[in-house]
């Protein structure tokens, strides 16, 4: 669905002597560039901005920022990556939009992506995809630890967020992978950070929604890469045993990855983002879907090498000793290291290939604390998804470790030791969006009636009390960072944190 046909963007709003700037060539005004920079992944929420900069060097983002900090009224900026934000969060209504992705294409070396094999790190800008971020340090042998599904995300985009995927139990969100970073603030000021050098904007950056500075280079962690992975699916009918499952394999040493989800019985076994079961497995989880109504399915994966290859379906049996699966519901596959780890594009190009892509996509995101789960489990995944029979994309469930993720960071999670991704990965029509809106407002009404202490991740709030409840003691920390860094209010609009202080 286009919106060009209603786009008006408004050079006026942005003063006149923006005309003067070495960066005006840069800036584009036409429907091309307004249309997409007003739109992203959710295609709920349009907000039109008055221009959009194509850099070629940072320089050029600091002139513009500095540029609109001299101006009686400022105009607000905000950098878009990916565009993979679902409530406009990267947008900027009569302001202009910074896109990162063309620093891609001027960066000076190529690529924007260095990798130091005697320092096991990677530099690399923020305007880079994770899936080119993989190519280039798996070329030395190397990769980083911490992922998300979806890899055609920018890193500047992520560690704006905290970036976690079925790594993270163990090696924490990526936003814990960083040594250090470049940082663009909202003052214009080109700064350095680490936990050792500027660390209260390094704190402030990770996790901080954009607020602060837009990050130009990140040092990312890197590691020995394996080759291959063993990938297994068990299905569970009862929850608590499911979850008791995934607690117990995050405590034991030897597995990489964990995730969960959910089938229903009026959605097929196989979805976009995993056609794992064969079709006569399906048939088989059909007939078992007709029984219980809700399954479950715990992912695990074990990654090997040329080294590790002969001992790896042992270690495999190893980690599923105990278990408790419905007998004869488990299903393996042995896939590259960068399929696995880039299995949701497949996903991806066939949605694109039917026109499934770029439609509203109302998902809900939210941490829950391990000693909610199973009243979550009855209130929201039974009493209202399957109950309802509404959604029809992936849902998932896995627990993460509170030990792996650093206070002091922007991110916020629930004060419990273990606590559980919820991923409520909604599609639908430009129909029929709000109805699944409103059984996302349902389930969030659902967990403050019954006291769940859960917390939004990408998150979005429409008044200033729900963001100082989400923040909670860091609330006050987050507004003087924001005042120390962004003064005048400049970045990140879109967030609609501080249009209502």
């Amino acid at each position: 669905m286009s919106i060009i046909g209603k786009l008006r963007p408004s050079k006026n709003s942005l003063p006149c002597e923006i005309d003067s700037l070495g960066v005006h060539a840069k800036l584009r005004y036409d429907l091309d560039a307004i249309g997409l920079a007003s739109t992203d992944y959710g295609n709920i929420v349009h907000e039109i901005p008055s221009a959009v900069l194509y850099p070629t060097s940072i320089d050029d983002i600091i002139e513009l920022i500095k540029f609109s900090n001299e101006c009686p009224l400022p105009f607000n900026v905000a950098a878009r990556g990916h565009g993979h934000s679902v409530r406009g969060q990267a947008m900027a209504h009569d302001g202009v939009v910074v896109n990162m992705l063309s620093l891609k294409k001027h960066y000076k070396n190529g690529n924007g992506i260095r990798v130091s094999t005697s320092g096991n790190y990677a530099d690399v800008g923020g305007e880079q995809l994770w899936i080119d971020v993989l190519n280039a340090t798996l070329e030395h042998g190397l990769a980083p630890l911490s992922w998300t599904d979806y890899l055609y995300l920018t890193v500047g985009g992520t560690l704006s967020n905290a970036g976690f995927s079925g790594q993270t139990f163990l090696y924490g969100p990526q936003i814990s992978n960083v040594l250090e970073l470049d940082v663009i603030t909202g003052k214009g000021d080109f700064m350095t950070c680490s936990k050792d050098q500027n660390s209260e904007l390094f704190y402030a950056v990770l996790g901080g929604l954009g607020l602060f500075g837009i990050i130009t280079r990140a040092r990312i962690v890197l590691a020995k890469a394996p080759k291959r992975v063993k990938w297994v699916r068990m299905i569970y009918s009862d929850f608590s045993i499911f979850t008791r499952d995934q607690e117990h394999l995050i405590s034991t040493k030897g597995l990489e990855y964990l995730e969960g989800s959910l089938l229903m019985d009026y959605t097929p076994a196989n979805n976009w983002r995993s056609s794992f079961f064969s079709p006569s497995n399906e048939s088989q989880i059909i007939s078992l879907l007709k029984k219980h109504g809700i399954l479950y399915c715990l992912d695990m994966v074990k990654y090997y090498d040329d080294e590790t290859a002969n001992s790896v379906d042992k270690d495999v049996q190893m980690l599923q000793e105990g278990l408790n699966f419905i007998p004869g519901f488990t299903f393996m596959r042995d896939e590259t290291y960068v399929d696995f780890l880039n299995r949701v594009r497949r996903g991806e190009i066939t949605l694109k290939s039917k026109g499934l892509w770029d439609v509203p996509n109302p998902w809900l995101n939210l941490l829950v604390p391990k000693s909610r789960i199973l009243d979550f489990n009855a209130g929201v995944f039974v009493d209202i998804i399957h109950r309802q029979k509404k959604t029809t994309g992936p849902l998932l469930v896995f627990p993460l470790t509170k030990i792996v993720w650093d206070d002091k960071m922007s991110a916020v999670i629930p004060d419990e030791d273990i606590f559980y991704s919820v991923g409520l990965l909604h599609s639908g029509s430009f129909n029929d969006w709000q109805d699944l809106d409103n059984q996302n407002n349902e389930i969030l009404e659902f967990c403050d009636r019954a006291g769940i202490k859960m917390k939004q991740y990408l998150p979005h709030y429409k008044s200033k009390e729900e963001w100082i409840k989400h923040f909670g003691p860091k609330w006050n920390t987050f507004q003087e960072r924001r005042a120390q860094f962004d003064p005048r209010m400049i970045l990140s609009p879109g967030q609609n944190i501080f249009n209502y202080v």
